[in-house]
């Protein structure tokens, strides 16, 4: 079931409708749904999906050709290009005079395989990709990546975005959408233990109550939530312990600057980093 991004998923159709060439930057945290509304998006459309993973330049290139030349469900071997500029170009080829979305998900992962690989994007969307009617996509989920390396002045994507999508969690109307037959309490709760990530309300029975719900997959040990909280914040920050004692000390009641640095024991010029990361990964507000 797909619910929500009403307005996202419009704004995207209106520039697949434009027949021009189009960039979108989708971008959030994990867990937020971005792969699930580009998916509702493409749908029914020409389309080459490639998600980059977190490994090195040769083996994204692989997947990226695969993606292209249209392999991934048949298991085929593909031939593999020489590199990612003959990929792109593979890809402005397809593109024709007809329209073509092309997605590359999860791009800091590609783009840290390799350095050169946002130069080589641009130089292909300021050359050919612009005289086509290519959509292209690119979606991450490093915020700090996605804001600085090719939304920020300094990335040599920037200015080649035609819209940006910073892709939030629902809201409690949005969240009670996924438990039409639950009472008005127990969807605040089931919002507010979630903090309306999709992903998280998905493992959601709604034929249970929200308390058999809660202990399911927050409070058993064996849950898929229940290390959820550490793992992401392993996956997001290099200091995770760190991270940990400033959240503990907010939740504990800390909530000026002074009190937090007492709480935690650390000093308030790096605490004042600590804070605006977890800010920026949407897991406090100022």
């Amino acid at each position: 079931m797909f619910v929500g991004r009403d307005s996202e998923l419009a704004k995207l159709e209106e520039m697949y409708a434009s027949g021009n060439f189009e960039c979108a930057v989708i971008y959030g945290r994990r867990r937020v749904g971005k792969t699930a509304l580009i998916t509702e998006f493409i749908k029914n459309k020409k389309a080459v999906y490639y998600t980059g993973t977190e490994t090195n330049a040769k083996e994204n290139l692989e997947n990226l050709s695969r993606a292209i030349l249209g392999t991934d469900k048949t298991g085929q071997a593909a031939p593999v290009y020489a590199g990612f500029q003959d990929a792109f170009d593979a890809v402005y080829d397809r593109a024709g005079t007809s329209r073509l979305i092309f997605v590359i998900d999860e791009y800091p992962y590609v783009a840290s395989s390799y350095q050169g690989f946002s130069s080589v994007l641009q130089k292909q969307i300021d050359l050919k990709f612009k005289n086509t009617r290519l959509m292209l996509i690119l979606c991450g989920s490093s915020m700090s990546f996605m804001e600085n390396q090719v939304l920020g002045y300094k990335s040599p994507l920037y200015g080649r975005r035609t819209a940006q999508f910073k892709i939030k969690p629902f809201n409690y109307f949005e969240t009670r959408l996924f438990f039409p037959r639950w009472k008005p309490e127990e969807q605040a709760l089931a919002y507010g233990v979630s903090g309306g990530v999709p992903q998280y309300l998905a493992f959601f029975n709604s034929g249970k109550s929200a308390a058999d719900n809660i202990k399911r997959n927050f409070l058993d040990p064996a849950a898929s939530l229940f290390e959820e909280p550490a793992n992401l914040l392993q996956q997001e920050v290099r200091e995770p312990a760190h991270y940990n004692a400033v959240i503990r000390a907010i939740a504990t009641g800390c909530t000026k600057n002074s009190e937090i640095a007492d709480r935690t024991g650390l000093q308030t010029s790096a605490l004042a980093v600590y804070l605006q990361n977890l800010i920026s990964l949407g897991i406090i507000v100022k």
